[in-house]
């Protein structure tokens, strides 16, 4: 079994497996007693020439010779040159810029002719939420932003990622799990939602996509749906189902009948993020949500609110192919103490959930367990929470 400092310093060929990154003469990764890893910024070259072929841009100059190009984002009147798109969704997208500098950053450009007075609010909300939690290393970093109303679009700049879990996990898939990897990871996620538990803050949403690694370091984006809890409460109100249905704890879909005037008023507290959490450590072991199996989001929904629906928690974790078929030959032992974090996370009642400190402090990232190893038996029946 290794010792805590040997299970946090994982090995090259344990981070390439799953952080992909460029073969570069200019990358090189070190590790730290303090459970971080970096990319060595004293080697690298210019960011422009990390783009990809089709993402390579001039080396930006003068802001008259910015302000000649199309592809041009101001933000505060400060020029960005786009280097390529890193997402889109509904009104808004997300592009990879390049200031005077050559400095690499996000912008999130949103149309606001389209959207209504609340969708308006959700994206002013991130914007006074990221400003809260600026200066918090766990966090996406907000360098400027603007509502810009004469042309109805509101700007973000963040600093940008090299990629999230979400992409990891689809680029893990089909291979054997490493419990030094999961707690790696898991231990990160917890650190960047404490940060936030400790502002009154509650994410609300949280996914694999929405944990990006900025040089090698886990942090926690997108905070429209989060809200900020009063002094004097423990919990937020919404009156509608917000989230993704996968990571959708029960009380975000129960009505808690103390809404006003009979309108629907459901109340979740930093529990609700723990059960996200969970959500995420069980699709990371046994490469699944624990309700993705239900197809039909109806059965879903009703699944989660269900406190009698049992959850499973399998003795073993079996990658699958392209087709489907499973790879006995990767099975991989999951340990009582990964299964006892994630019960923990999935309990039906709020209060029967450990906190955040409790996760951090508990025996499967003390590393008190065995390490998953590949299995010498056929699969045993999974055992149920």
């Amino acid at each position: 079994m290794r010792t805590t400092r040997e299970r946090r310093e994982l090995s090259r060929a344990e981070l390439t497996a799953f952080f992909p990154l460029p073969s570069s003469p200019y990358l090189s990764i070190h590790l730290t007693s303090s459970t971080r890893f970096h990319l060595s910024s004293s080697l690298l070259p210019p960011p422009s020439s990390l783009l990809p072929p089709q993402s390579h841009s001039p080396r930006l100059a003068p802001t008259s010779r910015l302000a000649s190009l199309s592809s041009l984002e101001q933000v505060n009147g400060k020029p960005y040159a786009r280097a390529g798109i890193l997402g889109k969704g509904g009104s808004s997208r997300v592009y990879r810029v390049l200031d005077e500098k050559n400095n690499l950053f996000a912008i999130k450009k949103v149309d606001i002719s389209k959207n209504d007075a609340e969708s308006r609010a959700s994206f002013i909300n991130e914007i006074h939420l990221l400003e809260k939690l600026r200066g918090k290393g766990q966090i996406i970093r907000l360098v400027d932003s603007e509502i810009n109303d004469t042309k109805k679009v509101l700007l973000m700049v963040m600093e940008v990622g090299e990629t999230d879990l979400n992409n990891l996990l689809i680029e893990h898939s089909g291979k054997a799990i490493s419990m030094n990897f999961i707690r790696y990871i898991w231990e990160q996620m917890l650190e960047a939602v404490q940060v936030i538990h400790d502002e009154n803050v509650v994410h609300t949403d949280l996914k694999p996509a929405n944990f990006v690694l900025v040089k090698g370091r886990l942090k926690l984006i997108d905070f429209g749906i989060s809200k900020a809890i009063a002094n004097d409460t423990t919990n937020i109100g919404r009156d509608q189902q917000i989230g993704t249905a996968n990571y959708m704890p029960p009380e975000a879909l129960i009505d808690s009948g103390l809404g006003r005037d009979g309108k629907r008023l459901m109340k979740l507290g930093r529990a609700a993020d723990v059960w996200s959490l969970g959500c995420i450590l069980h699709q990371m072991v046994y490469g699944r949500t624990p309700f993705s199996h239900l197809r039909d989001v109806s059965h879903k929904i009703m699944a989660i609110q269900n406190p009698r629906h049992v959850i499973q928690f399998a003795d073993f974790s079996c990658p699958v192919d392209e087709r489907g078929v499973e790879k006995k030959e990767l099975e991989v032992r999951v340990g009582e103490e990964v299964k006892e974090t994630m019960r923990s996370c999935l309990r039906f009642h709020q209060r029967e959930r450990m906190t955040i400190p409790e996760l951090l402090g508990a025996p499967f990232l003390r590393g008190e367990g065995r390490r998953g190893e590949p299995k010498e038996e056929s699969r045993k029946s999974g055992e149920s929470m």
